[in-house]
């Protein structure tokens, strides 16, 4: 399979998440008067399509920096569901597809792909996204998943504000990846996945180049 690029482009117009700084790429060098480009970054560790560490929900969770490179490659399941606005992805949606698909093995990376990226420019995208409900995060956590990515802005309802499901995750170590995008060119239930966080220290989450092979 040809790759496929799982990642918004990060740019000043890009979505951005209620009450997160507006991303900035501010020219600091160019040519005609130094000799190269060079640009500044000024954006959330959460923008655009990204990873959350389980530091961003548990205090003595792991950080970006310390993840283990080969828990951000490997062979992902894709779970192709319909989700509109504030509906939620329920341990019998997961189950339904276990019937279909052959169980879901112990320490696997799990994508949803629900449709709702296709929302990314409406005012309700980070308000009413669909999102896991607590049965599916405690079902994912009970087979010591390794991954769990989603194609909406949040793994929880968007209007859940209490975050249940990242702190079901975090607390169980479980990498959280939001925001994909093209999940739907993915022909099969199975894939390789690349996610590639920068290598910040500390950090809570960062900006990923997701990619499927």
């Amino acid at each position: 399979m040809k790759p496929i690029d799982l990642s918004l482009t990060i740019s000043e117009s890009i979505p951005n998440f209620p009450g997160s700084p507006k991303p900035h790429l501010i020219n600091w060098s160019n040519i005609k008067d130094d000799g190269y480009n060079l640009e500044l970054l000024f954006l959330s560790s959460h923008t655009g399509t990204h990873i959350d560490a389980p530091y961003h929900f548990v205090k003595n969770g792991l950080k970006i920096n310390q993840i283990p490179l080969d828990r951000l490659v490997g062979k992902g399941i894709l779970i192709k569901l319909r989700k509109d606005r504030n509906q939620s992805i329920t341990k019998s949606d997961i189950t339904l597809f276990e019937k279909k698909n052959g169980l879901i093995p112990d320490y696997s990376s799990v994508f949803f792909y629900t449709t709702w990226h296709k929302n990314l420019k409406k005012n309700n995208y980070f308000n009413e996204n669909p999102g896991l409900d607590i049965s599916s995060a405690k079902y994912l956590a009970s087979k010591k998943i390794n991954l769990v990515g989603i194609d909406s802005p949040n793994i929880d309802l968007g209007k859940d504000e209490s975050f249940p499901v990242h702190h079901v995750l975090s607390k169980n170590n479980i990498l959280i990846v939001e925001n994909l995008t093209n999940l739907n060119k993915i022909p099969s239930n199975e894939f390789i996945f690349t996610i590639l966080p920068l290598k910040i220290k500390d950090a809570t989450g960062s900006p990923v180049r997701a990619i499927a092979s």
